[in-house]
């Protein structure tokens, strides 16, 4: 390897290896011989953004409730531009330069001119800490980064990703049996694999019972999803819980505390706080392998569990174990009481989820809009909802392919309810081509004939993929370029900052999100 542009600083040892240099140390050190044009920025679970920037730091992600939702929280002030686990930085002559931990619970960020890692907890040995050191083309660079991760946390094992019809981006938290059954009539023989039951279907979050607009309950439901011949695939959280639910009411000693007391704050949303479950507690263990073995004799094969990050966040936890080790236990858990499900993991923090899920959220959620000016503008934040959002960090992961199956999130079809241009909606579409991962929400009833045939052709679809450059594919030699969602958004000046500060300030207030969320 040319080590023109860069010498390795370390007290530990450096080993040769396939495409770089394993360097074993808590702490590593590359210093760069040249001035970098871009960072790869890494964000740490599903939604927290991942992207090639200018080397500076990214403004603070508003508003502050959020940040346990979008981002790492012990990372949101960080004054360099940094990553979890990896960081990159791209010179003038084709080729990136990464450092990438080999382990949990650790840090890249390029300061000084540097690029500098390390891992949060001491441990006992050198044993514990590697580091990956590639240099070269990029594609190779990070071939070689996902071969050695693949050793030392695994890839998922399922061959194939499925078709996935999911309710949430039609029906939202407004399902019930009788529209949904209404809606696996309407799809026909529409040659999807599996039928998700998306969020509106539970008590609470932390009660997963069915509620009254399931009068049949939950089974039922699974029974008539089969008999169309497909999977029945269901969604829960299992790792947060809102404040209200009947399960932190009971068992508030199961939740992740504060150093002063208290539970820490996993974020807002369904109008409550949301707390995170304690996956070292002995008692939360056993409740979670009951919630899984009951989905699963309910008939449930195809999972989707989210807001996973919850029980890797910073706290106090029964067990004294690093805090991604903590999340990765309770996730082996559910791993081993599901059986043989299909499990896909989102809002979840990207490494120490590998080896343990089939496929993996790699992006924010989509919507039925390319870019909010609030958000993206006003609030700097490009982990909320938005398609553009959720396309820019897609590709940016798509290096994980070798080792999970990337979802990107739904595409769209439909013509209404939607502030999506036609071309916009194509770019969706390829997306989930390029994943290889096909979801929609929409609603066959609602479409046009050819809306129909457009999906249609899309889930029968297999078309040879090549990846052409940073952001450009062939699909079947058709050139598809997705640049036009890489752009963050300028920093706001002026009379927009201090709307900004004024909007950032409201938007952390429970009592607002309450009439707003």
């Amino acid at each position: 390897m040319d080590k023109q542009r860069f010498d390795i600083i370390t007290s530990g040892t450096v080993d040769a290896a396939a495409g770089g240099f394993i360097v074993h140390a808590a702490q590593v050190e590359l210093k760069l011989r040249a001035t970098p044009q871009l960072f790869y920025q890494h964000g740490w679970q599903s939604w927290s953004l991942a992207a090639w920037i200018d080397p500076q730091p990214l403004p603070v992600s508003q508003p502050e409730i959020f940040h346990p939702l979008h981002l790492d929280p012990l990372y949101a002030h960080h004054p360099s531009p940094h990553g979890n686990w990896l960081g990159a930085v791209d010179f003038d002559d084709g080729n990136i330069l990464l450092l990438g931990a080999l382990g949990l619970d650790s840090h890249v960020q390029l300061r000084a001119g540097n690029l500098q890692g390390w891992y949060e907890v001491a441990r006992d040995g050198i044993s514990h800490y590697e580091w990956f050191v590639g240099y070269g083309p990029e594609a190779d660079v990070f071939a070689s980064y996902t071969s050695l991760l693949a050793k030392t946390l695994g890839r998922g094992r399922t061959e194939k990703p499925y078709r996935v019809w999911c309710s949430w981006y039609s029906y939202y938290t407004n399902i019930s049996q009788a529209n949904l059954h209404q809606t696996f009539d309407a799809i026909g023989d529409l040659p999807f694999d599996v039928l998700q039951v998306d969020d509106g279907w539970e008590v609470k979050i932390g009660d997963w019972d069915a509620n009254e607009k399931f009068p049949a309950g939950m089974k039922a439901l699974a029974d008539r999803i089969k008999a169309t011949g497909r999977m029945a695939g269901l969604w829960l959280a299992p790792l947060i819980a809102v404040e209200s639910s009947r399960l932190y009411q009971q068992h508030p000693d199961w939740f992740i505390q504060k150093q002063d007391g208290g539970p820490i704050s996993a974020g807002f949303n369904w109008k409550e706080q949301l707390y995170a479950l304690d996956t070292t507690h002995p008692a939360a263990l056993d409740w979670l392998a009951a919630l899984m073995r009951t989905v699963r004799s309910w008939g449930y094969d195809y999972l989707k569990l989210d807001f996973l990050y919850a029980a890797a966040l910073p706290g106090v936890r029964h067990e004294n174990l690093p805090r991604e080790a903590a999340y990765r236990k309770g996730l082996a858990a559910l791993r081993e009481a599901m059986g043989d499900a299909y499990f896909l993991t989102c809002g979840a923090p990207i490494l120490p989820s590998l080896g343990l899920c089939d496929a993996m959220r790699i992006g924010p959620d989509v919507a039925a809009v390319w870019e909010s000016q609030r958000e993206a503008f006003l609030f700097q934040n490009p982990a909320m909802p938005a398609a553009k959002n959720a396309i820019r960090t897609t590709i940016n992961r798509l290096w994980l392919a070798p080792l999970v199956h990337t979802d990107p999130d739904v595409a769209y079809f439909r013509s209404t309810q939607t502030k999506l241009t036609p071309e916009q909606n194509r770019m969706l579409q390829a997306l989930a081509l390029a994943c290889n991962f096909k979801a929609t929400s929409d609603l066959p009833q609602s479409l046009t004939a050819q809306e129909l045939a457009t999906l249609r052709e899309f889930l029968a679809a297999s078309p040879s993929v090549e990846r052409s450059g940073r952001y450009t594919f062939t699909l079947d030699g058709r050139a598809v370029d997705f640049s036009a969602a890489m752009p963050l958004p300028p920093k706001p000046t002026g009379l927009w900052q201090v709307a900004a500060a004024i909007l950032s300030t409201l938007g952390s207030q429970k009592w607002v999100l309450r009439n707003l969320v």
